[in-house]
């Protein structure tokens, strides 16, 4: 291999232009063996980039370097040489030196091209085709990018330059050259998807934030390009027919961006964002009706190739672009069936199979732009596309669709209907899903797929979204249109709702029956809708008649709802899965009309009751119950509890089930628990049929409650079909929420809110890393992307001495969890020409690869005497290296001279940095909590201003600094599950959770207390706060990491506003107080009062008011006051406070301080 390498190397180094080609296609077949070729890119670099080569050699070169990693110095000469091509006199040779622009790293970038802008602006203006394509191309790519956006907000002349090449990329659309014209259209393309996505700017590295600044740039070039298009749309369009056919695709998304941008207005808000005034302010003020016409001419324009193409590629790109437009208002439904059509067409074709997943998605998203009856005509199949789809995450989303449509179209038809249309056959949500194929699905008692369950879940789940109220819709859009069918077809009607959810419960009947492998999650959310609605219609008291105010459509619910029901008691003897008997007989019980049933029926096997007590014999006689099919401890208490119901609701039924309980409680299948149980409902059900009118003491109202479906803990996965649901869960409420209540992108936001948004985020506030009086001042600040696990660090060197710093080199090391991309040990940033005061930006990106304590530590090198030839001369990595590449090297660069080393303070990630906030609910936090075996407490301290009383009272009103030591917690990645103010002892507890990068779960528990202050500065009143922090984690590693610096920690979750308090300073606090308390009651005994009546409570509780002592202290004294008036052996007039033990003392203080409170809060009340 190395002589190889050796060869490669001597051809490069030759001036024949034929070997050199050789050589570096040899180079590139190495490296794509995967083999390290750093040494050839650096031969590459000094013999062909650095040096006049021809314009083959020089794409290969450049080809190469992309390949492979680059030193900081070979970065240098790269630069050096790209310059010197753009100057070259041979267009091709200038060509492959602006493709390379692309690739070069964003710290070197902004410098080379404000040095080279005006040989890039003659690119532009150059007559060579493959010149204008090249530039086009690469800063098409190049100035989309965030890393870019920042560099043109900090220097107004890059600003102006970048603006400017936009323009000339956006005329280059209409450029003679057909390959010109069409990579001009793919730069606007690229433009207006990043203004969307910004997903260049993730794959170029660092994902920045957005500052309002960087906000209006990208929004002015975005609304400028709109403009021009809109202006030339006609010219654009027809250059774009003259385009060979295989390129006319990247023609499309430009021109419908900029139209439809116009037509909905949008273009509007991004002028606002971008702040131009003066001649950009008010630029296009169109009609309404030319709007439209705009709208109009781009789809006729793109129409004929929906039906002529053959390019599947080209056929779907035109049917997107063609369904983005139909939802401009004003849009036709025709313009959306074309589209969709033409997308089906190709599934039927099996063309383009690689985009399966997006023709559902793309169809799936755009169907309520239809009309109702090719929605209809659509729906079977479309289900049966969804259900060949492969991925899960695909496959849920378009059934969380599909169920809201069949939804919409159900109540929309019911809606018209109901106002007088022409009724529409099949739009009943039975009709929709009567396919025969779903419906042998859903009837079969196995199956191998688990679509079955993921539809039942995605429909039970879409009505009980509908049972919410919708969400408020400020912008138009493709959402408006679904929410305006829904509140349509509910008509804002509370239980407009149920109508469908009816239907749903009828269609999924089956699922009952279900032998899904253990697996219980689709079963449960059907019955926790079926639960619902029996409340909701009171299926207990029986059909409503009309006499009673029911509504002839409410008669009809009623009466399907309970003849659901009895189907369903016939449908217990066919469950298959064991655990569902027992929360079927729960649904089923709670809710039954038993008063409505047939006494003649009694003995009769088939009656409902017969059949309910039969199950609930076959519930707690269940012999083979092993754990892994049934849980049998939740089983027999929820039977139990659904005797005692049924039991006190019937008297038949109490008889029946008496004989059953007291049968169960004499085998040895009942524990001690559920004997003790029986007997107390036996007794229950006694007592309720010898007094038939206090049934109260037995059976509560139907809540609508179905407890069987609550989350269970990750540490209870003991069988695989438990995790199964879960995981299932996850996915169907992500899917739901995604579609009914999706989160709103930035740029959404920005675009309906405005400028005003909080989302424009406001930069990090830099640290210093140097000291006072060193020659560099440096500064950095970080940000965070928690989706790619990267850090970015933006550096400001400043030369502060009088020299102009020729070369300064930036050193960057890594510890903990750090590391680079590339797997370097260390960056090196090389900064050039340095002159005094004049600030120099830069950054590094590293990623984090597990949470633990990590630190950047920077070095900066500086050449005072670089150039000068002075003595010392640093010849950097390059002794061992043959006498031909040093005379070369030397050549290229003057001497550096002794360097000045600068080591700076290291600069720490914070620790929350690495979480990300973790919504729960706090009936799972509480239920989480317990099982987190990780755990680390500590306590921290901080004073606030004014007594605890008072800051307590105000602390509703927000203004008080009661929590003053923790509010930079709100910024923090941290959701608060709850918080309580215990205003007695000015306290309070908060509970946070979150969740590490890595998927680790962290939860956080703050108790806090005050006590009054011992330093009292000149009058005024302060208060410290002792904190206790309990924080659980679900993994050691996380707690381990927080233990080993607690100040640390505390620093980065409070921002400083906490100290940590070692746990023996806080022992040796409360002993400390424990002695001042015993010795104030030393001297109140010596003083030994006169014997007298006892104060009052009120009056002793204002005593104790003067002291700035803490409640305990308070009490203790109180006893003590107590036991010395009962050592006295004289009587004291009438008194009670002699004979009270120590709880009651306590308990009569605790009072006492409520009641003060009181008092306070109505006088500050009476005087407001």
């Amino acid at each position: 291999m190395d002589i190889l390498f050796a060869q490669i190397q001597a051809d490069l180094r030759s001036n024949d232009a034929l070997r050199q080609t050789g050589a570096l296609l040899q180079a590139l077949q190495q490296s794509a063996a995967g083999r390290d070729i750093s040494v050839l890119a650096k031969s590459a670099v000094e013999e062909i980039v650095a040096s006049p080569a021809s314009a083959v050699s020089k794409k290969l070169a450049f080809d190469l370097i992309r390949s492979t990693r680059l030193t900081a110095d070979l970065w240098d000469t790269v630069c050096v040489g790209v310059r010197n091509d753009l100057e070259f006199p041979d267009p091709e040779v200038t060509a492959a030196a602006v493709s390379i622009l692309a690739a070069l790293p964003s710290h070197r970038l902004g410098k080379l091209i404000a040095e080279s802008s005006k040989e890039i602006e003659n690119c532009f203006g150059s007559l060579n085709d493959n010149l204008r394509f090249s530039i086009t191309e690469t800063l098409g790519c190049i100035l989309a990018r965030d890393d870019l956006v920042t560099l043109c907000e900090n220097s107004v002349n890059l600003l102006d330059r970048v603006s400017n090449w936009w323009t000339r990329i956006g005329q280059n659309m209409l450029d003679k050259s057909d390959n010109v014209s069409k990579v001009a259209f793919e730069s606007v393309g690229r433009l207006f998807q990043e203004f969307d996505s910004k997903r260049m700017s993730r794959l170029a590295g660092d994902k920045l934030v957005d500052s309002e600044n960087s906000l209006a740039i990208r929004s002015n070039w975005v609304s400028s390009t709109v403009d021009f298009v809109w202006k030339k749309r006609n010219a654009l369009m027809a250059r774009s027919l003259v385009l060979p056919v295989e390129s006319f695709r990247a023609t499309v998304f430009p021109i419908v961006y900029a139209v439809k941008a116009v037509a909905s207005g949008a273009v509007e808000i991004i002028r606002k964002l971008s702040k131009t005034r003066g001649a950009n302010g008010t630029t296009i003020v169109d009609s309404n009706a030319e709007r439209l016409v705009g709208v109009s001419d781009a789809v006729s324009h793109l129409a004929p190739f929906l039906a002529s193409s053959l390019d599947p590629a080209l056929i779907f790109e035109v049917g997107i672009n063609m369904l983005y437009l139909a939802d401009v208002p004003g849009g036709k439904p025709e313009w959306a069936s074309q589209s969709t059509i033409a997308i089906l067409t190709l599934w039927d074709r099996q063309e383009f199979s690689s985009a399966r997943e997006s023709i559902v998605r793309a169809v799936v998203t755009n169907l309520h732009l239809l009309d109702l009856h090719m929605q209809v005509s659509l729906f079977k199949r479309l289900l049966l596309m969804v259900r060949n789809l492969r991925a899960e995450s695909d496959r849920m989303h378009a059934l969380a669709c599909v169920c809201r449509t069949a939804l919409c179209v159900d109540l929309f038809a019911k809606e018209s209907v109901r106002r007088g249309q022409k009724p529409l056959p099949g739009t009943d949500i039975a009709s929709l899903f009567e396919d025969p194929r779903i419906k042998d699905d859903l009837n079969s008692v196995t199956s191998k797929s688990l679509f079955r369950e993921e539809l039942v879940a995605s429909l039970v789940e879409s009505c009980f979204q509908l049972s919410l109220p919708l969400p408020e819709q400020k912008n138009s859009g493709m959402e408006s249109r679904v929410i305006g069918a829904l509140a349509y077809g509910t008509g804002y009607g509370a239980l407009n709702w149920t109508e469908p959810a009816l239907e749903v419960v009828e269609v999924c009947r089956p699922c009952v029956k279900w032998d899904c492998d253990g697996r219980t999650y689709a079963i449960d959310c059907y019955l926790k809708l079926l639960v619902r609605l029996c409340h909701i219609y009171d299926t207990r008291g029986g059909v409503k008649t009309v006499k009673d105010g029911a509504s002839q459509d409410q008669i009809l619910n009623e009466t399907r709802l309970q003849n659901l029901q009895r189907e369903l008691v016939k449908d217990l003897r066919e469950v298959n899965t064991p655990r569902i008997c027992a929360r079927l007989i729960w649904a089923i019980s709670e809710h039954i009309d038993l008063e409505g049933l047939d006494p003649l029926l009694a003995d009769d096997p088939d009656d409902a009751l017969n059949i309910i007590v039969t199950n609930i014999h076959r519930v707690l006689f269940n012999i083979d119950a092993s754990a892994d099919t049934t849980n049998r401890l939740l089983d027999v208490q929820a039977v139990l509890l659904c005797v005692q119901r049924l039991g006190s609701r019937h008297p038949r039924a109490g008889q029946l089930l008496t004989k059953e309980l007291e049968e169960f409680r004499t085998t040895g299948l009942a524990d001690s628990v559920n004997k003790h149980q029986s007997r107390l409902i036996l007794q229950r059900i006694k007592y309720i049929s010898n007094h038939p009118e206090s049934r109260w003491a037995g059976v509560s109202e139907a809540r609508g409650d179905y407890p069987f479906s609550h989350h269970k803990l990750t540490v209870q996965f003991y069988e695989a079909s438990a995790a199964q649901d879960r995981k299932l869960e996850v996915l169907v409420h992500k899917a739901i929420l995604e579609l009914w209540r999706p989160d709103p992108s930035e740029l959404t936001l920005l675009l309906t809110k405005g400028v005003d948004s909080t989302l424009l985020k406001v930069p990090p506030t830099a640290i210093t890393l140097t000291g006072s009086s060193d020659p560099c001042y440096v500064e950095a600040y970080h940000l965070a992307d928690s989706s790619d696990g990267r850090v970015t660090l933006h550096l400001k060197v400043l030369n502060l001495t009088e020299l102009e710093l020729n070369r300064v080199d930036i050193r960057v090391g890594l510890s903990g969890a750090l590391y680079y991309m590339d797997g370097s040990p260390q960056a090196i940033r090389q900064l050039r020409n340095l002159v005094s005061q004049d600030p120099v930006l830069s950054s590094v990106t590293v990623g984090v690869s597990h949470f633990e304590r990590c630190a950047i530590w920077v070095q900066v090198l500086y050449y005072p005497f670089y150039g000068s030839g002075a003595v010392g001369d640093y010849e950097g990595e390059y002794a061992e290296e043959d006498p031909q590449i040093m005379r070369q090297r030397r050549s290229l660069r003057p001497e550096l001279g002794e360097p000045v080393i600068l080591r700076c303070q290291p600069y720490k990630i914070p620790l929350t940095e690495l979480l990300l906030p973790y919504k729960i609910s706090p009936v799972e936090f509480f239920r989480l909590w317990p099982s987190l075996p990780a755990i680390v407490e500590y306590t921290g301290t901080y004073t606030y201003e004014g007594s605890g009383f008072k800051a307590t009272a105000a602390q509703q009103y927000g203004a008080s600094p009661f929590l003053s030591g923790l509010k930079s917690l709100s910024s923090k990645p941290f959701h608060k599950v709850c918080s309580h103010i215990i205003r007695t002892v000015a306290g309070f507890q908060l509970c946070f959770s979150s969740k590490t990068w890595y998927g680790g779960f962290l939860g956080m528990m703050i108790f806090g207390a005050s006590e009054v202050s011992r330093n009292v500065d000149l009058g005024d009143e302060t208060t410290t706060m002792v904190c206790k922090f309990v924080v659980r984690a679900s993994d050691a590693s996380i707690t381990k990491e927080i233990e080993s610096d607690l100040q640390g920690w505390l620093d980065d979750l409070t921002d400083g506003g906490v100290e940590y308090v070692p746990e023996d300073e806080v022992k040796m606090a409360a002993a400390e107080r424990l002695r001042i308390s015993m010795e104030r009651i030393a001297i109140l005994k010596a003083a030994q009062p006169p014997p007298k009546t006892p104060k009052s409570d009120d009056e002793a509780e204002e005593d104790k008011e003067e002291d700035d002592e803490e409640d305990e202290d308070k009490k203790k004294k109180k006893e003590e006051n107590k036991k010395d008036g009962e050592e006295d052996g004289k009587p004291k007039g009438p008194s009670t406070l002699s004979k009270l033990t120590a709880e009651e003392v306590e308990h009569r203080a605790l009072q006492a301080a409520v009641l003060q409170e009181w008092h306070m809060l109505c006088k500050e009340r009476n005087q407001s």
